[in-house]
């Protein structure tokens, strides 16, 4: 794990400036901001696991429509984007797939189940049912803090192998807005790619299961009779 001050620390001694001198946590903080607000889409882009959350049980009250951040019952705070949607009888745990759509249309007939829904305007929009149902979201989750604050910088961030691409990435920016070095900042943006590679394909290879192997030196290679 790492904190935001380790991370800063070292983006500082990246730019020469060891001493703090300089690029101090009130200067660099603003920019680890944005560097994570990035990761954080990188992270959704790719799917990597520790964005995939399912929900708490969501008891919906009969005569509800709109599900939204705001509203009672609320979505969790960290949805990003659903990947599915589940509903069940009230305290069954039978799980059923509900099919999303881009309309609802709304019928006279009393419905028990909701079937349907669309996820519109950072809400899901139901025909309200009869009864109460309970519904479970599959979903892609913000997984890293926004707007770290100065009073936050010794708390671990939640997740691994994130340490390597904040502190090049936090430098660069620093380097080009800050120091307004182009030159610098094209090179720490190109390290930081390189650690993100390294850590998404770390998360590719657990989800595929796939076993590296080096390939043999290429004379033995050949001595074996094969191309």
């Amino acid at each position: 794990m790492a904190t935001p001050a380790q991370i800063m620390l070292r983006s500082a001694a990246l730019l020469n400036d060891s001493i703090r001198s300089v690029y101090t946590d009130d200067i660099v903080l603003p920019y680890l901001n944005m560097a994570l607000d990035e990761l954080q889409e990188y992270y959704e882009l790719n799917n990597v696991p520790t964005t995939n959350v399912t929900s708490a049980v969501i008891t919906v009250p009969a005569n509800t429509s709109v599900i939204g951040y705001s509203t009672t019952p609320a979505l969790p705070p960290n949805l990003i984007e659903i990947q599915s949607l589940y509903e069940s009888e009230v305290g069954d745990n039978a799980w059923a797939l509900m099919l999303p759509k881009n309309f609802l249309h709304d019928t006279k007939d009393q419905i028990s189940a909701f079937i349907t829904y669309t996820w519109g305007n950072n809400q899901i929009n139901l025909i309200p049912a009869n009864k109460g149902i309970d519904l479970k979201i599959d979903y892609i989750a913000s997984v890293f803090p926004t707007d770290i604050l100065i009073g936050q910088v010794n708390t671990d961030f939640p997740i691994k192998n994130i340490k390597s691409y904040l502190s090049y990435k936090t430098a660069a920016l620093c380097a080009r807005y800050i120091g307004e070095n182009e030159s610098r900042s094209n090179e720490l943006n190109g390290l930081a790619q390189l650690a993100l590679d390294r850590s998404l394909g770390i998360s590719t290879k657990g989800r595929q299961s796939i076993l590296t192997r080096r390939r043999p030196f290429r004379a033995a290679y050949k001595s074996r009779g094969m191309l």
